[in-house]
Order: structure tokens, then sequence, then C-alpha cells
């Protein structure tokens, strides 16, 4: 009985340690957040290895309809390593809905979101979540207004940052996010 047991952890440790080694020292997904109406978790544990791209999402914003572009990249992309994380956020001009109960019904029902969404939070200044306060430091650039982009790659480095004008089916974007994915994971 203790050899399966001592068995079960050693794979388990391996795992945990896997998922760890997708992201060295000083990647920004060293972090954690909370999920929209859910636990929070621990990105590099869950992310770790994949192509990661992190956009500050607001529900009533003219660039709010890329939710659709993203969606769909999410959907063509995610079998071949890619995520896509929503951090809502009500820093630009107020355009975010007040509870993350709205956020997530207005997602789901008007863009049919499925990739993962976050609680509402702060991006940018003192007050930015862990995650956005590491993209800043590490890429020297703040989201300017809603639908920033941050392409994250396999090893939880970063690898671009895109501005709202940048559509997710944007080439440019798209070529990025497809040579990321072509990159064998650490």
């Amino acid at each position: 009985m203790i050899r399966p047991l001592l068995l079960t952890l050693t794979l388990l440790t391996a795992g945990t340690q896997a998922a760890h080694a997708a992201c060295a020292p000083g990647s920004p997904l060293n972090t954690s957040a909370k999920r929209l109406l859910g636990p929070t978790e621990q990105l590099c544990q869950t992310y770790g290895g994949k192509v990661v791209l992190v956009v500050n999402t607001a529900s009533q914003c003219g660039f709010t309809p890329q939710y659709e572009g993203l969606e769909a990249l999410y959907r063509k992309y995610k079998d071949q390593g890619l995520v896509v994380l929503g951090f809502p956020s009500d820093q630009f001009a107020g355009q975010e809905l007040d509870s993350d109960e709205e956020i997530q019904k207005f997602c789901k029902l008007n863009y049919g979101v499925s990739f993962p969404m976050f609680t509402k939070s702060d991006v940018r200044g003192s007050g930015a979540n862990p995650l956005f306060a590491a993209l800043i430091k590490s890429t020297d650039t703040s989201p300017k207004w809603n639908f920033y982009k941050y392409l994250i790659g396999r090893d939880g480095q970063p690898i671009e940052v895109y501005s709202s004008r940048t559509k997710p089916e944007d080439a440019e974007l798209v070529k990025a996010v497809q040579a990321a994915l072509a990159a064998k994971a650490p």
C-alpha cells in the first residue's frame, strides 16, 4: 500500500514541478488571480507551458466587439496550446459593468466568451493586479486603454504588446501567436 502511495506522490510532485518549470523565475505568470465567479488560480501552474494572450477588457467600450475576435482566436488555437485570459477593468472612463456576475452574463450572452475571465481589477498604477504589475514591469508598457494585449510565450516570458487598435484577427498578431505556438515548451 505504501508503494502505490509513494508512486502517486512522486507523479503528482513531478507534474507540479513540470508546470512550474514552464515559468522561469521572473515570469509575469508567477502569480495568482481570481476567476470571475470562481476560485483563485496559480497562473503559472494552470497556464505554464501555454501561449498566453492577456487582455484587459471592458463591456461598454468601442473596442468591446473585440471579444468576438478573441473568442475566435481562442477557439481556433486552444488545442495547439493558446489561452486567452480576460481581465475586466473599470480604469478607462468607467466602461466596465459593476459586478462580476453582470460581466460574466454580458460576455457569455453577447459574445459567447468561453476563455478564462478574471474578476474586475485595476490593470495599471499602484493598485494594478499582480499579473499586470509584472507585465508592466517586464515590458515597460502600461495599458493605455481597454483591450491592450500582452502575448506571453510557452516559457512564461512576454513576447509582444499590442495596443487596443490591434484587433485579434490582425495578421501580425496571428503570425506572432502561430510562431509562439510552434516553439517547443521548455
